[in-house]
């Protein structure tokens, strides 16, 4: 049974302002859209923890690169679409070659941004970030993975990226979840076929498995939140003992989670992957559920797929 629905956005919110109070090093630079991005409340209650540039996500990253140069820890804070392809180049040269400790926490990622239409639906962001050297990426599954994954982030040293869904997907742990980055979650094992997920996605594959589980096919689910480092050994894992994989994302097929688990099973030489994803297409205004299904991102699809491996 899925719990109540919350934006992962709301949980990153939440627990930034907790990490903030706890930690005087913990900043957050945003770039002047803190409703949007849920750091309002951080900015009212540690003003002094609080740089807001206004609309220049590019300072952003330079400031945040100076932060961390003094030992603090920032979280840059604006959309998926902005935060990742209009500051690529700075989070590049001043932020991930040099190394530093900046986080980078995106709402608006995938295509729930919606009615916000292509300009705001980041489909890219994902794979852009993950082919560029000391960057991590990671998407959580819903509100209690924001929270436990935004912890873990601000735990660990070098760059991380932070996507977070805009719109409320229903709530699949509880608020003891244990999640490691660069370590694939098992939500449910099985022997006929592997369903690889992340973000928004986690939950069609749990409802996916239990369609298939009525079918007489037993489907493993792992919730692969962390795309860069990937878990290599749980991909291997499912190749060898299965053979038969499908991955599920809200970001494009191509130099996605879909893109990361098939380099994994190329290199093997063997395992049958499907992607199911953004098929390589700009998102359109349309509701946000519509807008998945129009890519195959459905529950009918993925046992669809399934039931042709």
């Amino acid at each position: 049974m899925m719990g109540v629905k919350k934006a992962t956005r709301e949980g990153f919110g939440e627990e930034i302002l907790a990490l903030g109070r706890k930690n005087k090093d913990i900043y957050v630079v945003d770039v002047d859209i803190a409703k949007s991005c849920k750091t309002t409340p951080f900015s009212k209650e540690l003003p002094q923890q609080h740089v807001n540039v206004g609309i220049a996500e590019q300072n952003a990253a330079g400031v945040a690169a100076g932060l961390a140069t003094t030992g603090k820890i920032p979280f840059v804070v604006t959309y998926a679409v902005f935060g990742s392809l209009r500051m690529c180049e700075m989070i590049r040269q001043e932020i991930c070659y040099p190394n530093l400790n900046v986080k980078i926490a995106c709402s608006h990622g995938g295509v729930t941004p919606a009615n916000d239409g292509a300009s705001h639906q980041s489909i890219e962001d994902m794979g852009v970030l993950r082919t560029i050297p000391n960057m991590t990426v990671i998407m959580p599954a819903d509100y209690y993975a924001a929270k436990q994954l935004t912890a873990a982030a601000a735990a660990s040293y070098g760059p991380v990226y932070l996507r977070f869904t805009r719109d409320a997907i229903p709530a699949i742990y509880d608020e003891g979840v244990e999640l490691e980055i660069g370590k694939a979650h098992l939500i449910r094992d099985g022997k006929d076929v592997a369903l690889i997920a992340n973000g928004d996605t986690v939950r069609l594959a749990i409802e996916a498995a239990e369609e298939l589980r009525k079918l007489g096919i037993s489907a493993k689910v792992l919730d692969m939140h962390t795309i860069k480092p990937l878990d290599v050994d749980a991909v291997k894992e499912c190749i060898e003992k299965i053979g038969k994989v499908v991955t599920v994302e809200d970001h494009n097929i191509i130099n996605g989670l879909g893109s990361a688990v098939c380099e994994v099973a190329a290199e093997m030489g063997k395992g049958i992957v499907k992607r199911i994803g953004i098929q390589d297409r700009f998102g359109e205004s349309a509701p946000y559920d519509r807008l998945l299904a129009k890519n195959g991102i459905t529950v009918e699809n993925i046992v669809a797929t399934v039931q042709r491996l």
